[in-house]
């Protein structure tokens, strides 16, 4: 009789693991996410909203009008012809009408376009420079300067900013330059306290404490170490400042206290329609358009800006 002898068990057999493409490529996807710089991701996050994007364009067509055009096309806002008074927009070769002087509407709106666009501008970088200016000495040093310049700024909080540049311009005189300054001024509280919380929560941080023991002045500190890290929140707030300053200087105009005639400014504009609004609407409609789009424009602009600066925001693009 045959003995059987026991057969030996199988070897076991060593599955591999199923590994994906993308389990495969995701160290390189998160090296080449921690390789983009905050301003890179930021760029990335705004190119992908759309409605930011739109805002850009029409914003960056209505700068490319103002500043293009003068220079291929010789135009002469000032130009008057008394026998083309009033004619209606699409007569006699005047797209957007004429004013009671003959003066050629569109030809104005594109002129005060470049006027109001380098006030609202220039308002805006008043108020950047002395609001951040102030907001960062007085966080970084602390102690009776900071209270001193403070309640500085909660006086200027108690008054409404309109209020404070029309006081401004009666003392300074009307003026492009002085509703400038005026607007400017009006404006700086926002830049200065939000540039003071900014450094505040950093200026013990420990890249400043690194700094600050390798022999960095106070100076460098300042300029090199801590601007850097808030040109966000100043960023956002300049862009978000530009409608609000376009629309106080063009407010200072159309109350004769910004623009003098014959200047081509919007709210000039604006203020010379209301007397023909009975029987050339067109003069007032057309100026106020110029605004609102140019005003909604920078607002969205703005929004997309914020949002795309916030940290807490994520995206596909990160």
């Amino acid at each position: 009789m045959a003995i059987s002898t026991p057969r030996s068990a199988p070897p076991p057999r060593l599955i591999a693991p199923v590994v994906s493409g993308a389990q495969l490529d995701a160290p390189l996807v998160s090296a080449a996410r921690a390789s983009r710089g905050p301003w890179k991701r930021a760029g990335m996050r705004l190119q992908h909203n759309r409605v930011a994007m739109g805002a850009l364009t029409t914003l960056a067509a209505i700068v490319l009008i103002a500043v293009i055009t003068p220079a291929v096309i010789a135009i002469d806002p000032l130009k008057q012809d008394l026998r083309a008074s009033l004619v209606a927009p699409g007569v006699d070769g005047h797209v957007l009408g004429t004013d009671h002087l003959g003066r050629d509407v569109l030809l104005r709106l594109v002129d005060g376009a470049r006027v109001s666009l380098m006030m609202g501008v220039l308002a805006v970088t008043i108020s950047v420079v002395l609001g951040a200016a102030i907001g960062l000495v007085a966080g970084y040093f602390g102690g009776a300067l900071d209270r001193v310049l403070m309640r500085l700024i909660d006086v200027k909080l108690a008054f409404p900013g309109i209020l404070l540049a029309l006081v401004i311009v009666t003392v300074l005189g009307t003026g492009l330059d002085k509703a400038m300054i005026a607007v400017g001024i009006g404006a700086l509280p926002r830049y200065a306290r939000v540039v003071r919380g900014s450094v505040l929560s950093m200026k013990h941080d420990l890249f400043v404490e690194a700094a600050r023991s390798v022999g960095a002045t106070d100076l460098r500190l300042m300029l090199v170490h801590i601007v850097p890290h808030v040109l966000g929140p100043i960023v956002t707030l300049a862009t978000l400042g530009l409608g609000t300053a376009i629309l106080a200087t063009a407010s200072l105009s159309f109350l004769g206290l910004g623009a003098q005639p014959p200047t081509a400014e919007w709210g000039l504009m604006l203020a010379d329609g209301r007397k023909y609004l009975r029987v050339a609407w067109w003069l007032a409609v057309f100026p106020g358009l110029a605004i609102m789009l140019t005003v909604f424009a920078v607002n969205l602009l703005g929004d997309g800006v914020r949002d795309a600066l916030d940290p807490r925001m994520t995206s596909s693009t990160d």
